[in-house]
C-alpha cells in the first residue's frame, strides 16, 4: 500500500504469522462455502429465498473463484521465498493490499452476480464478516509499520467500502445505508484502537530490543577492554619476572666480568673465583628463566584443577625462596567458574611472588577453602611487611594488579601488613562478605 515504509528485511515472525492467518482464513472460507451449499438453513423467508439463489451453480462457482483468487493464491504468494527476493521491499505491501482488497470486494461481487435485491441483514452480516477478515492485514500493518500507516489503512478501506456501497445502491436500496454506515464507523474505530495498541506494543518491544543490542555491544567492548587489560597485566608480570631474573643476573655477571678483566693478569686465583661465581650466577639465571617460560606455557588450571594448581604453585615458590610454607587447601572446591579460577590462581601467584622476592619471610601459610557459598584465599607470611598507606603507590604494581583482578570478577581483596610483622592477603568471592 502507498506511503508504507519500505525496508529490505522483515522482522522475525511477520511473514510466518501472516501466512498462518491467511491459511486459517482460506480453511474457514472454504468450509463456509461448502456449508452454505450442502446444509439446509432454517431462516426467515427472505433470507431462505436469497440463500437459495446463492446456492445456484453460478453463485457457488463465484464463491469458490473468489476464495481461490483471494486467500488461496495469497497463501501461495506468501509461501514462495523467491518472490520475496525478487520483489524485496514491495513483497509485504503487495500481500497486505491483496489481503485487504479481496474481503472488501468479495461480497459486492457476489451481490452483483446474484443481481437481485439483497436483504439488509445479509448486508450487515457481510460487512461484519469483512471486518473480521480485515483484522488480518491490519495486524500485519500495525506490527510492521507506524501509526501513520495504520491511519492510511483505515482511510483507504473506508473509502473503498463507501465507494462500493454508493455504487451498489440499485441493489441494496437507500434504506439500509444508515445501518451499513454505522457498521463502517464502528469498523474504523475498532481498527484505529487495535492498530494503535499493536503499534504501541511493538514500539516498546523494538526499544527494548535496541537497548539490549546496545547493552550487548557495550558488554562486548567491556570484555575486549578487560581482555586487553589482562594481557597488559600479564605482560607487566612477565616484565617483572624477567627483570628480577635476567636483569639482576646479567648486571651481577657484568660487574664480575669487569672485575675478572681487571684481575685476570694480576691475581689469577681471584680471577678464577670470579669466573666460577659468574658461571654459577648464569646457571641460576638460566634456571629461573626456564621456570618463568614454563609457567607461561603451562596450563595448570586445565591440567590440575584449582586446588592442586595452587598447591603446586606454593611448593614451587617455597623451594625457590627457601621458605617453609604451610598449606591448608580443600581438595573439593565445588563448581567454580573458569574466570574465577583464573583470577584466584593469578592472585595466589602474585602473592607468593611477593613472599619469595620481597617479604624476606621464614614461613608462610596458604589457605584455600570453600565455606558455604564463599571461596577464600589467604596468603600470610612473617616477613618484613610494609606500610599499608603506600598501597596506592604506583610502585606496588603487584598489589594493584591483585585488587583489579578481584574487582573484575566481583570479589573482594584486603591487604593487612605492618612493618616488621609480616603481611596477610585475603581474597573472598561469593557469599556475604
Amino acid at each position: 500500500m502507498r506511503g508504507m515504509k519500505h525496508t529490505t528485511e522483515l522482522e522475525p515472525g511477520v511473514l510466518p504469522t501472516f501466512r498462518l492467518f491467511i491459511g486459517v482464513q482460506l480453511l474457514i472460507s472454504s468450509l463456509g462455502a461448502i456449508a452454505h451449499w450442502l446444509i439446509p438453513l432454517h431462516t426467515p423467508t427472505e433470507i431462505i429465498k436469497h440463500l437459495s439463489a446463492i446456492a445456484s451453480t453460478t453463485a457457488i462457482f463465484t464463491q469458490f473463484t473468489i476464495i481461490a483468487l483471494g486467500s488461496g493464491l495469497l497463501f501461495i504468494y506468501l509461501s514462495l521465498p523467491a518472490l520475496g527476493q525478487m520483489l524485496k521491499s514491495f513483497y509485504l505491501p503487495i500481500g497486505i493490499a491483496w489481503a485487504t482488497v479481496v474481503p472488501i470486494l468479495s461480497p459486492f461481487i457476489e451481490f452483483h452476480v446474484d443481481g437481485s435485491n439483497i436483504p439488509e441483514l445479509l448486508l450487515q452480516t457481510a460487512l461484519w464478516q469483512q471486518t473480521i477478515l480485515l483484522f488480518i492485514p491490519l495486524i500485519v500493518v500495525s506490527w510492521r509499520y507506524s501509526i501513520q500507516q495504520v491511519i492510511l489503512f483505515c482511510g483507504l478501506t473506508s473509502a473503498l467500502n463507501l465507494a462500493l456501497l454508493f455504487s451498489s445502491t440499485a441493489l441494496i436500496g437507500r434504506d439500509p445505508l444508515r445501518s451499513l454506515l454505522g457498521i463502517l464507523f464502528v469498523q474504523v474505530v475498532a481498527f484505529l484502537l487495535v492498530g494503535h495498541m499493536i503499534v504501541y506494543l511493538m514500539n516498546i518491544q523494538r526499544g527494548q530490543r535496541r537497548r539490549l543490542t546496545e547493552a550487548n555491544e557495550r558488554l562486548a567492548q567491556h570484555a575486549s577492554i578487560v581482555e586487553q587489560l589482562t594481557i597488559t597485566r600479564e605482560r607487566n608480570r612477565l616484565a617483572r619476572e624477567l627483570h628480577d631474573v635476567l636483569a639482576h643476573t646479567l648486571s651481577g655477571v657484568a660487574v664480575e666480568l669487569e672485575g675478572l678483566r681487571a684481575t685476570m693478569h694480576r691475581d689469577p686465583e681471584q680471577a678464577t673465583s670470579l669466573l666460577d661465581h659468574s658461571l654459577q650466577a648464569i646457571r641460576e639465571g638460566l634456571t629461573e628463566t626456564r621456570r618463568t617460560l614454563q609457567e607461561l606455557r603451562a596450563k595448570p588450571l586445565e591440567d590440575l584443577g584449582l586446588a592442586l594448581a595452587v598447591r603446586t604453585l606454593a611448593e614451587s615458590y617455597a623451594e625457590r625462596a627457601d621458605v617453609h610454607i604451610e598449606l591448608d587447601i580443600d581438595q573439593d572446591l565445588g563448581d567454580i567458574p573458569a574466570e574465577v579460577q583464573q583470577s584466584v590462581y593469578r592472585i595466589a601467584q602474585e602473592a607468593l611472588a611477593n613472599v619469595a622476592d620481597h617479604a624476606q619471610a621464614q614461613t608462610a601459610r596458604v589457605i584455600l577453602k570453600q565455606e558455604r557459598d564463599q571461596l577464600q584465599l589467604i596468603v600470610r607470611d612473617d616477613g618484613c611487611g610494609f606500610d599499608p598507606k603506600e598501597f596506592n603507590d604506583k610502585r606496588h604494581y603487584g598489589l594493584l594488579g591483585m585488587r583489579e583482578r578481584a574487582e573484575m570478577i566481583g570479589g573482594h581483596l584486603s591487604v593487612e601488613s605492618q612493618a616488621g610483622k609480616g603481611t596477610q592477603i585475603l581474597f573472598s568471592y561469593g557469599g556475604d562478605r
